[in-house]
This record gives C-alpha cells, structure tokens and sequence, in this order.
C-alpha cells in the first residue's frame, strides 16, 4: 500500500492566515518599475479630447470609468476591455479606473483614480489571481501611469472620499459612487464628439484597417486547406482571430465567416459549418488596433475561385448598390442619403427581377419597405473605438445630421436571400452577399480606406485565386 503523504487529511492551508509563508513572501524580491504601454501619441489626442469635453460642460463635474471585466463563468472571467468613452478621454485601458474631471475657475482638473497593483508585500500578490503580479506578472504603478499620461493619477481608494453627489457620470461610472447618476446629455455629447475623428483617431483607423485587408488575404489562402481538410469555418474564423490577435489587439467584434446557406445569416458569428468549394463565402471581418480603433470590412468570395452565374448576378447588383452609396459621401450631405441611394438600386434590381409583389415606388415609401426583406439591416454606420460607433447619439446628431470632414462610416448594403425563403428562385437560395468598406469624409469629398480590396466580382475573382494560390 503506497503511504500517504505527509499531512494528509488536514485542512487545507489558507496561505494569507499563515505568518510564515506570508512574511517569507513578501522579501527578496527584485524591485521593478514596469512602463504602461500605450500607443504613441495617445496621450496627446487624449488630451485634447478631455478639452474638447470640457469646453460643452463648464461648471459641471464628469465622470466616466475604464469598467470591469464581466465573468465568463464560476471563477473565470473574460478579457477586459475598456469602456470606449473612457479610452477616448485617457487613452488608459486599466481595469476598475475612474476618470474625474473636476470643475474649476470654468475648466476642468483631470484627475485619473486607479487601483495601485498587488505587488511583493501586499497580501494580494499572492491571494489575488485576477490582479496580483505573482499571477498577471509586473504592472505599471500609479507614479508610471501618470508619467505617460501627463494626468494626475492617485489611489482608487481616494475617490471615496474626493467624490460628491453634484456630477454627470457615463454609465459605466454611475455604479461606482453613491449619489451620481448616469446622464444621458453626458453619453449624447461624447458620442457626438467621438464622430469627428482627429488625425490621430484617423491614423488609427488607417492601420486598423490596413492590418484588416492583410488579414483577408490570410483568411483566403487558407479556404483550399478548410475545404479539403473539412475544417470549414472555424479556421477560417480562427485564422483571421489569430491575424488580428498578433497585429492588433484582437477582432473588433465577432468574426462572421458565412459559407453557403450561412451567407445570408447577417450574424453569423457561430461559423461551424464547412466550407462548400462551390457556394460564395461571406467575410465580415475587423482588426482592433492597440488603441481600440477598429475596422469593419465585408467582401464575399468564391470559394472555388470563380462566382456561378446567379451569384454574380446578385454580386453585380450589389455591387451597382455599393457604388451609388459611395457617391453620396461627401461633407454637407445628409448622413442618410448614401442609404436611400443604395436602397433605390437594391428595390429597382429586385424588381427587375419580379422579386417585389408591388412597384418601386411602393416598395421605397416608408409605408412600403418590400425590398427589405432581403435586406433588413441597415447599410452603414459610424467606426471608431466601437464598431457601430456613437451609438448613444440623438437621432438628430446621426441620423439626421450632415455629413462633415473627420466623420469615418462604414458603407455595406447587401442581398439576403435565405435557404428557406419561398419568394426567390431556387437558384438564389442560400446566396448572401455582402460588401462593406470603411469611408472617411474628407475636406472635398471622401476617402475609402479600405479600397486595397477589390469590390467588383471579376476583380474578386481574380484577388481570390491569388491568395488561394491557384495558377
């Protein structure tokens, strides 16, 4: 009979409760001063974005939180990201941060409350498995943080007592302190500030999208080995997370690989299905850039290399769609005419194609909407640190608004024609084709960030059998 080891059928030791350990502990460490590591030039545009804040509430204390890491399940949680609007004023992506911005003399004294780390001598190096350093390895301390950021940083502990009931606080702050609610006209003015991008937020954008396209042409070169090794859409969905991951920060959003009878699925975020060689292949893709800026592009593939003639077909009217949306980006223009534009261009193809059970003019009066069916989202929204971004805004400050330079927009109309949809012809079953490009309005007209991707099927082709390495 083996003997059991020593102790055996004891308690086990709760390590904190035991002077030894924790006194053996705490000495004998090398001391460390760890840099945050922030992208160039954040703290800067950061800055500016807190002046630009202050200026529309004089007088008024702000508040707005980095938030914490929700849990995944039991014990484990997932990985943080922080709040957007919290980002945009620190350019800090620390867990549990609090940003107070405190009324004085008509401006506003930025002031950055942070939870210090765990480190050697601090029951929480050891215990703490989310935060403390003999876990997580060595963080910035307060003094490093406020070095890179140029902000007064202090204690978490310290807003207790600093706070009062008497300031506007983003959603994400409003549990924190007692007495501060959340208010929407704070939510409603930092949404309407993050929609003119900087040329900082721009150069962002640029590279997120730029890492996005190289993680096409990833994504694309391996469809044969999905196909043949019948790993289907999870490689595909894994190879661009993995792209993303090593030249970013991770994907912006769910990564939506649609093969097939998958294509028309506007969400389909499960990607479980194989890769049919035959069928179009639906790629809703986006790289978030270290900063949190991210891109949101869509093309539809050939996964054999070459668009059957019904795929075409819808390719090619979506694509006409496509087109006329973009030429409607330009500044003093209202944000929804690329909408009406590429929906008019959607409603005559279908009917051309005796898809719609009344006329175009019926089907385009807000009465109407037949066309939607194969189309039921919208076609376009602001980009920036989120993907649908500015969201908290007024309908009047998006919707309703005039397009002006520094707003960055995505453009993506598409055709939804579902496996199971009755209406459309068999050959249209389960065909979904999508494509979306990354826009910003510039001084004279606008820029298509994303336009190292071809937009026209044979020029889809053509890119598609380069990367898949065909002859």
């Amino acid at each position: 009979m083996t003997a059991r080891p020593p102790y055996a059928g004891t308690r086990y030791p709760k390590l904190a409760e035991i002077p030894a350990f924790t006194e053996w502990i705490a000495g004998g460490w090398e001391d460390r001063q760890v840099a945050p590591t922030i992208p160039e030039g954040s703290a800067t545009a950061a800055a500016a974005h807190r002046d630009r804040l202050s200026a529309r509430f004089p007088g008024q204390t702000l508040v707005a939180a980095a938030g914490t890491a929700p849990t995944r399940n039991d014990d484990s949680v997932y990985g943080f990201r922080a709040d957007s609007s919290f980002v945009w004023l620190t350019s800090c992506q620390v867990e549990d941060a609090v940003l107070v911005m405190w009324a004085r003399d008509g401006g506003h004294d930025a002031v950055l409350y942070m939870p210090a780390p765990f480190r050697p001598g601090d029951a929480g190096f050891f215990s703490n498995a989310l935060h403390g350093e003999l876990w997580v390895g060595p963080s910035a301390g307060l003094a490093e943080w406020a070095d890179a950021l140029g902000v007064d940083v202090r204690p978490l502990a310290d807003l207790e007592s600093a706070a009062g009931g008497d300031a506007l606080a983003t959603r994400a702050a409003a549990p924190l302190l007692a007495g501060v609610e959340s208010s929407s006209e704070l939510e409603r003015e930092l949404s309407k500030l993050r929609m003119i991008k900087d040329a900082w937020e721009i150069e962002q954008l640029r590279g997120a999208v730029d890492a996005t396209v190289s993680g096409f042409a990833a994504t694309a070169a391996e469809i044969p080995r999905a196909i043949a090794e019948g790993t289907g859409e999870r490689w595909l969905q894994g190879t661009f997370d993995r792209h993303a991951r090593t030249y970013g920060n991770g994907p912006g959003y769910s990564t939506i690989v649609g093969s097939g009878a998958h294509a028309p699925v506007l969400h389909w975020v499960r990607c479980d299905g194989p890769v049919v060689e035959d069928a179009a292949l639906l790629l809703d893709m986006g790289v978030e850039a270290r900063s949190l800026y991210t891109a949101d592009v869509t093309r539809t593939l050939p996964a054999s290399g070459s668009f059957s003639a019904a795929q075409r077909e819808a390719h090619d009217l979506v694509e006409k769609a496509h087109r006329a949306g973009l030429a409607q980006i330009r500044p003093g223009t209202e944000y929804l005419d690329f909408h009406f534009a590429a929906m008019e261009v959607v409603a005559q193809g279908l009917s051309d194609w005796g898809l719609l059970p009344v006329s175009v003019d019926e089907a385009l009066s807000p009465s109407g909407q037949h066309h939607r069916r194969y189309l039921a989202c919208g076609i376009g929204h602001h980009l920036g640190l989120d993907v649908h971004d500015c969201s908290q805004s007024h309908y009047e400050d998006y919707m309703g608004a005039q397009l002006e330079p520094g707003v960055v927009m995505t453009v993506e109309p598409g055709l939804y024609f579902h496996a199971h949809d009755e209406t459309v012809p068999p050959e249209l079953r389960g065909v979904g084709v999508r494509l979306e490009d990354d826009v910003l309005v510039t001084e004279t007209g606008s820029d298509v960030l994303s336009d190292a991707l071809p937009i026209d099927a044979d020029g889809i082709e053509r890119w598609t059998r380069a990367q898949r390495g065909d002859a």
